[in-house]
């Protein structure tokens, strides 16, 4: 009976619906018992013991610490997420709250978090909808609106102004649609040397056509001008768009470039919420490619350059997700 309820348990946790990548760092801890979890964990957060609680949350899998999240209610009757507030402060607390959401609630919580307060936090909403399908935009619409009783849309357009919201809007409903390769470069070629420049045609091609089939478009483009996009996009549009949607032009060419490489570069930041973001957002999809991206770009791992960067049990929670030096 044992074997049998194991068994279908472990079936469960594989059936999850999750953006589930081969690429991820973090993987589901074997032998996996939620009830022997639990019991240490409700008395590590009884004695207030961080190291240990970081340490069981870091080492499971999304879909496990869900299945820790319910095992905890049941044999306390209280919510995982509450006792974790009660214990961890500050980025901690953010870093351990984030593990515990589905990858698309953590998404949608991030969004919202880059739009509220005085200013709008433009790279933050790039990153996510230059780096995310369309399927996964989708989901994240649907968490957004569950979680905040909110339109996304809207939400998005009130924080974003012209030509901007547009690249913004069209981001959000991209489509991985198909396209004719010398058309494209013809029609963007075309747009580099018109007397009045505009965003149009560089927002419809790069957001309606698969990422395959840019790459592709990009590299005839940068051959044929012998410069790269960006610098293109940069002397075409110098002083006539706005600061934001020129950087929104950019991000989305790096992204469908290397994506890996922008999201390591977004790390070396180092600004906690960005690396916390990146690093929890792909650590069950492809975080060791960004890794691999970052030792290139840097010379570094990533995971030394954490080990410098911070220090106690959020440097001990940052590691267990990157999990090895490269």
């Amino acid at each position: 009976m044992e074997t049998e309820a194991k068994s279908q348990e472990i079936s469960l946790l594989m059936s999850e619906d999750m953006w589930w990548g081969t690429l991820g760092s973090v993987r589901p801890f074997p032998n996996f018992r939620p009830e022997r979890d639990v019991t240490v964990l409700h008395t590590a957060l009884e004695k207030k013991d961080v190291s240990t609680t970081v340490r069981i949350l870091t080492n499971r899998s999304n879909a496990q610490r869900r299945s820790l999240a319910q095992a905890y209610k049941n044999f306390s009757q209280k919510e995982l997420d509450a006792s974790l507030k009660k214990v961890l402060s500050g980025d901690l607390q953010s870093l351990i709250l984030g593990l515990m959401m589905i990858p698309e609630q953590f998404e949608a919580h991030r969004l919202r978090k880059a739009m509220e307060g005085a200013g709008t936090d433009e790279e933050t909403l790039l990153e996510i909808l230059c780096t995310r399908t369309p399927q996964q935009l989708s989901d994240i619409r649907a968490a957004y609106n569950q979680e905040y009783k909110r339109d996304l849309e809207k939400d998005l357009i009130s924080e974003t102004s012209g030509d901007f919201s547009k690249l913004i809007v069209a981001l959000l409903k991209k489509e991985n649609g198909p396209g004719i390769i010398e058309q494209d470069v013809a029609s963007l070629s075309e747009e580099l040397k018109n007397k009045k420049p505009t965003a149009d045609i560089w927002i419809k091609i790069l957001t309606t056509r698969n990422p395959d089939h840019l790459r592709i478009v990009l590299e005839k483009l940068e051959f044929e001008k012998g410069q790269t996009v960006e610098d293109a996009l940069e002397g075409h549009f110098k002083g006539v768009l706005s600061g934001d949607l020129k950087k929104g032009l950019k991000t989305l060419v790096r992204c469908i470039q290397n994506q890996y490489l922008f999201l390591a570069q977004r790390i070396q930041t180092m600004k906690a919420p960005v690396v916390q973001g990146v690093m929890v957002a792909h650590s069950e999809e492809d975080l060791l490619r960004v890794r691999v991206a970052y030792l290139q770009s840097t010379g570094t791992s990533l995971y030394t350059a954490l080990q410098k960067q911070f220090k106690g049990e959020l440097q001990q929670g940052l590691l267990a997700i990157c999990r090895a030096e490269d």
